[in-house]
């Protein structure tokens, strides 16, 4: 086998690992216990997405992946910012 297959096939497993660590964050995120977990369970289905797009960037060869996985990041940070703050203070705009 060449290097460049065992790189795809190690591409494809991690996608598939990614995949699962998803369905993991998302069903934390129906079923959190707490609202924090809940939080907690979005951010890291943004990370988990962010690689998954990432991944399949690599695989595809193509850079619009990376771009959406920047503008995936942006949001998330945000997302995760504003949620914790409305937990925190039961407002947003201060």
């Amino acid at each position: 086998m060449t290097p460049q297959a065992l790189v795809g096939w190690a591409i494809i497993g991690s996608m598939h690992v990614v995949g699962l660590a998803m369905l993991l964050a998302l069903y934390r995120l129906l079923r959190g216990p707490t609202v924090p977990d809940r939080i907690l369970a979005l951010d890291t289905l943004f990370v988990a997405a962010i690689a998954q797009l990432m991944l399949f960037g690599m695989h595809l060869g193509s850079a619009v992946h990376f771009e959406a996985a920047l503008v995936i990041a942006m949001l998330g940070f945000v997302g995760t910012v504003v949620l914790s703050k409305y937990v925190l203070r039961r407002d947003i705009v201060e």
